[in-house]
């Protein structure tokens, strides 16, 4: 990231919470990102957490350094700090520092959000912030408010084009929190697609398993049987940077068969590991639900699906028309760009 907060003066003291560190997600990075822009700016930034040692374990998953953090036990709600970043549970704090910033990483509902008492709450909140569009829909319906949307930051920079091999990518968590990715969908596609015709081709799931994904990973190993499938689990950014490169396609089952209306905590709420893959060239086929329609134009920089048939159609047009493939690629590398940490940097510090 670079310097482009270096306007901002008198506000040195940050802290930070989000309830949700250890299981290592998008919203975590989100988290983590906005950290480094203030650490980048020249704050003295605390984040709330117990166990220090889950400083290295940021790094080796999301490869951001974070030379300056310090985790402190208690963040007492922002009090005696200039700033503080809250990642909210639903509830509404009442929050002490000089600039509040509350972050909505779910689309809640149904939570009492216009009560009194959240009302009084909110007048100590200086900016409500939210990481999409569908996100943003649900959290000023449900509170009453104009929040802000800043899309997560993507390290597209980082992520370049290899040496490209017949492998289709999926990448999300294996643990099955709030949001199920379907990795099981995607096997059967693919059974699906071999029994197409389609030969040389191999199927990669990668994802984080940090909560509850033994036994969900173990009923994958069963489905996929003699099928060019591999599942990496927790792999490290390096890896997982070389994964996107290589690969030529992307799946991502997540929302699947979900009313996004009616349960919009189950669908991707943005999408970071999509917006990875285009940065690597792939072309992302993804369910059409939640985020995926804020990143993904249909047949322009790739395809929102809504059976796995329709998945498995357009995977075989794209693996035989190359020039199509390559057309997409290009134009998905191109339009990664406004995810970039430059672009999320200056929109951090215009609030601030």
């Amino acid at each position: 990231m670079g310097n482009a907060g270096k306007q901002i003066k008198n506000i040195m003291r940050a802290a930070i919470y989000n309830p949700y560190l250890d299981t290592l997600g998008g919203g975590e990075r989100y988290t983590l990102s906005f950290a480094k822009v203030l650490l980048n700016n020249g704050f003295d930034v605390n984040i709330f957490w117990k166990d220090s040692s889950i400083l290295d374990k940021f790094e080796k998953r999301f490869g951001i350094t974070l030379n300056g953090l310090n985790t402190i036990d208690d963040i007492k709600k922002g009090e005696g700090y200039d700033l503080c970043f809250w990642v909210s549970d639903g509830s509404i704090p009442i929050l002490h520092s000089r600039n509040n910033i509350l972050h909505f990483q779910f689309p809640f509902q149904n939570v009492s959000g216009r009560s009194l008492l959240n009302k009084m709450k909110l007048y100590r909140i200086n900016h409500i912030v939210v990481n999409s569009l569908f996100t943003k829909n649900f959290i000023d319906k449900e509170y009453g408010v104009n929040s802000e949307v800043i899309y997560p930051p993507v390290d597209v920079d980082k992520i370049r084009t290899l040496n490209k091999q017949n492998v289709i990518l999926s990448v999300g968590r294996f643990s099955q929190l709030t949001q199920a990715k379907r990795q099981d969908v995607l096997i059967s596609a693919f059974q699906k697609l071999v029994k197409k015709g389609i030969k040389n081709w191999k199927l990669i799931l990668a994802g984080g398993t940090e909560v509850g994904a033994h036994e969900y990973i173990k009923s994958l190993k069963n489905m996929i049987k003699d099928l060019n499938i591999e599942i990496i689990e927790s792999p490290d950014v390096k890896t997982l940077y070389s994964l996107y490169g290589k690969s030529k396609l992307f799946w991502s089952a997540s929302g699947f068969e979900i009313d996004e209306l009616k349960d919009p905590m189950k669908v991707e709420h943005f999408g970071i590991s999509t917006v990875e893959s285009m940065a690597g060239g792939c072309v992302p086929l993804v369910y059409n639900a939640g985020g995926h329609k804020e990143t993904i134009q249909n047949e322009v920089n790739g395809y929102l699906w809504h059976n796995t048939n329709e998945l498995v159609k357009k995977t075989v047009e794209l693996i035989n028309d190359k020039e199509k493939l390559q057309k997409l690629s290009e134009k998905t590398i191109e339009d990664c760009q406004k995810f970039s940490l430059l672009q999320f940097e200056k929109k951090i510090v215009s609030i601030l």
